[in-house]
Order: C-alpha cells, then structure tokens, then sequence
C-alpha cells in the first residue's frame, strides 16, 4: 500500500508541477478565438461550460482501458505502477493536452488532418485509414465488453443463481448488444449537447464514485501486497507474455493510449479558452491515472493478497467478473450499483464518441459539411454496416473478443506513436522545447515494433533486436530532418 499511496501523491504532483510546464512550453492564448466560436455549427462545434467538457473528456477517454487493463496488467506486479505514473504523467497526459490543443489552433482539426499537417500527406492517408478501422474496432469491442456484465446482471436477476447457462447467457447479451448499438446510432448522429452533453457528466461522476469508494476501502483495510521497493521490476511474465512490451500495450489507457488523441478534438471543438486545456486534457488523463492505480491495487490484493477468498470468490475470474465481485463485495448493493454502472456507461459511452469521432473525421476528409442530417447519414450508414460485422464476429466467434482486442491494443498504441512524433515536428518547428515529446515517441516506437514482431512468435531476441533497429531508424530520420530543416 505504501506504492499505492506514493504513486497517487506523484500523479497529483505531477499535474501541478509537470503540467504547468508542458503548459508554459505550448504557451495558449487566452485572447484566441477557439473553433467553438469561430465555427459554431450547432452539432459538432458549439460552445459547452468548461466543468462539462472536462467530465465528457474523461468519461469519453476512459472506457474500460483504466479499469480491465489496469486488472490484467497488476498481474506484472508492482511494475504497473511504475508505468501508470511514469507514462501518465511524461507521456499519456502530455500527448492527450497538446494534441487537443493543436486541434484548437488548426481550427478543430481531427487527428488524421493533424498527422498530415506535420508528418505529410502520405502519412495523412495511411492513418486516416488507420484510424477510422481503430474507431470502429473501439465501437464493436465496447458494444461487447459492457453487453457482457449487463446479460450476467440481467441473467441472475431473472434466475436467481449465478450460475447461468451458456446459451441463455450469449441470447440476453444479444439483446444488449442491440440496445448499446441504437443507442450508438443516436448518439453518433444527434448534435453534441443533446445527449452526451446532457447525460455524461453524471456517468462521469459514477465512474469517480466508483474510485472514491473503492479507494476508500483499500486504505481501510490496509491489505499487505507487493511493493515496489522489495520486489523491484519483476521480469516474470504474464500468460506467456514478457513484461516489455506486453505490459505497456496491456495497460494503455492508464498511462498512454493513441485513441485518446482522437477524442481530444472533439472537446476542442467546444472549448471557450485555451487556457482551460491543461485542466480539461492533462488533468483528466491524469485523473484516469488515479483510477488505473486503483483498480490496479485492487487486483494485486484480489488476486495475491487473499481478497478473492476474503468475497468467497476464485482467484482465477476474468476481468468484468473481478469488477463486479469487488464491487458487490465491498460497496453494498446501492453502492455497487452506481459503481457498476459507471464501469459499464465507460466503455459505451467511449464506443459512441469512437464512431462520431470517425463520422467527423471522414466528413473532414470529403470536406462535407455536417449540419444536415442526411450528409451525416452518407458517411455513418456504411460505417454502423462495418461496426455491426465486426461485433457479429466478436459475438459468434468464441475466441473474437480477443482477436479483436490484440489488434486494438497494438494499433492503440501505435496511433499514439504518429501522434508523438507529430506533436513532436510541430514542437521542433515552433522552436519549443520538443524533447518532452520526442523521449515518449522512441519508448512508444519501441513498444509498438516490438510487440508486433511477437505477435508473429518471433523469438524474443529478434523481438528485441528488431524493435531497437526501428527505433534508431526512426530517430536517425528525425535527426536528418531536422538538419533538413536549418539547412532551409
């Protein structure tokens, strides 16, 4: 608990301190009139209270990254705190504020367009692809995820047991698939203050809740876990899986995730001043750090610490079970009931913000306008027709929620990676200091090259060897621009 308890003081010392000078180095202008304004359409671009934005922007960043990554990544051990700090503070809050903020000054700009701006057309083109297909991965996994914790709801409801058939299980998530998906269909579709202006904040305020309450029980009970000071960096593994690089892929949201800079600009699109950045984009990864550490801490006393006997539960659940055995367990059954509320509004409300974000992009791309419905439609019809077969086989395959989710987690935090090195050419172009981009772009580089070379069962050395080589390459060509670039 004393790991637990630095690593939340570090998180909070690093918003005030780490954030005031990332802040200082983009210099925002309070004087600037932002796209909120400018461009005001009344769907996408409108102007929303500052306390909102925030609460949307964390809700619609969250998703069920800090809450399940966080659950499968305590498996590493004390580590997980290290990379949750470390990253969130150097990395995941960094890429999260200046990406929002670069779409404030490119007139609320999407992440392909911002990619394009700095890295080049070609660039432009393959992550536009790139990120329309993780959009839609985001809008199918999280139709799924939250579809499962609702059916065994629903199910022992109606049974009274917990042990439920298979078949009745997979027809009641069935029903709640296609309930989240029409709710992903008008909420992708209706302006942004009608419903995710109206009733996010308060599944916000659930997921907060949810952390508050849970946090509160950990310091109560004061369980005797794993510190980071006794077993250092354990190089043991995870299902096979070595501790670099699949750790820093298993935890994403927690720390960095790329599909954070695509919701960014759509909070962008409704800022009033660009000083309430560092609140509204560093401040709220920083708060799904504390959530991240929580859950982590959770799981390291669930599954080492002797809380699964203590809730009468096996040590071996899967994630969604962990969350609703904890919470049932420990808050009561009003208590749980919001905290299991917020942990499944998380992943649907991420899912809508995916697509609409997708929507936007595209329309951004076709210059089509999207104050009228029916050019909304052109681009969401065939985009809802690709989300509903990816969730068909995510349902109907046994193993494709997993399928899906290796590829999301790799192209997560891949995304991430153009956005850093983006930020990064625009930092280097302003004459501002970019190392505080350019540090987390090679560490991110490497993860990313290294965990796609083991997802073909290369061995661990070539793994390695293979993601160094793309990591110095990557450098050496930034170094020859930037020569390049005073040359000119």
């Amino acid at each position: 608990m004393v790991t637990f308890l630095v690593s939340l003081v570090a998180l909070v010392i690093g918003y005030l301190f780490y954030g005031k000078f990332v802040e200082k180095i983009f210099a925002p202008d309070a004087e600037r009139v932002t796209p909120a304004i400018s461009q005001n359409d009344g769907v996408d671009f409108l102007p929303l209270p500052t306390w909102k934005i925030f609460m949307i922007q964390f809700l619609n960043i969250a998703g069920t990254g800090p809450i399940f990554g966080a659950i499968l990544g305590a498996k590493f051990g004390p580590a997980a705190y290290l990379w949750i700090v470390l990253g969130c503070i150097f990395a995941g809050a960094v890429h999260d504020y200046l990406s929002g903020m670069l779409s404030i000054r490119n007139k609320g700009a999407g992440l392909p367009e911002l990619i394009g701006i700095y890295l080049g057309n070609g660039t432009k083109k393959v992550m536009l692809v790139f990120t329309v297909f993780l959009m839609v991965m985001v809008g199918a996994v999280f139709v799924y995820s939250p579809a499962l914790i609702l059916g065994d709801m629903t199910d022992k409801f109606i049974t009274g047991s917990s042990e439920i058939a298979n078949k009745e299980a997979v027809s009641t998530v069935y029903y709640w698939c296609a309930a989240i998906f029409i709710y992903y269909i008008i909420a992708t579709m209706l302006p942004v203050d009608k419903i995710i202006g109206k009733i996010y904040p308060f599944f916000a305020f659930a997921i907060l809740f949810m952390a508050v309450a849970l946090g509160a029980n950990l310091l109560i009970k004061w369980p005797s876990l794993p510190e980071l000071y006794d077993v250092g960096i354990s190089t043991a593994s995870f299902n096979g899986k070595d501790i670099f690089p699949a750790l820093f892929i298993t935890i994403a949201c927690g720390a960095i995730s790329g599909f954070h800079a695509t919701q960014s600009p759509l909070m962008a699109r409704c800022m009033t001043n660009e000083k309430h950045g560092r609140a509204i984009f560093y401040g709220s990864m920083i708060t799904e750090g504390v959530v991240a550490l929580i859950w982590a801490t959770i799981s390291m006393y669930f599954f080492y610490g002797g809380g699964a006997s203590e809730l009468g539960k096996e040590a071996t659940l899967q994630a969604p079970q962990v969350v609703t055995a904890v919470s049932q367990g420990w808050l009561g059954t009003v208590g749980s009931i919001l905290a299991i509320m917020g942990v499944v509004a998380a992943p649907i409300t991420s899912g809508d913000t995916a697509l609409r974000s997708a929507r936007l992009i595209i329309a951004e791309f076709l210059h089509m306008e999207q104050k009228s419905i029916s050019k909304r439609l052109y681009i969401c019809i065939p985009m809802f027709a690709v989300t509903i077969a990816l969730l068909f086989f995510n349902i109907s395959n046994p193993d494709g929620f997993n399928v899906i989710w290796n590829y999301f987690g790799w192209a997560n935090q891949t995304l991430s990676v153009f956005t850093l090195w983006a930020i990064t050419v625009y930092l280097y172009s302003k004459k501002k200091f970019f190392y505080i981009t350019l540090l987390p772009a090679l560490f991110m580089t490497c993860v990313s090259s290294t965990f796609f070379c083991f997802s073909f069962g290369l061995a661990q050395t070539i793994c390695y060897g293979i993601g160094a080589i793309c990591t110095i390459i990557t450098f050496v060509l930034f170094i020859l621009w930037t020569r390049r670039k005073e040359t000119k």
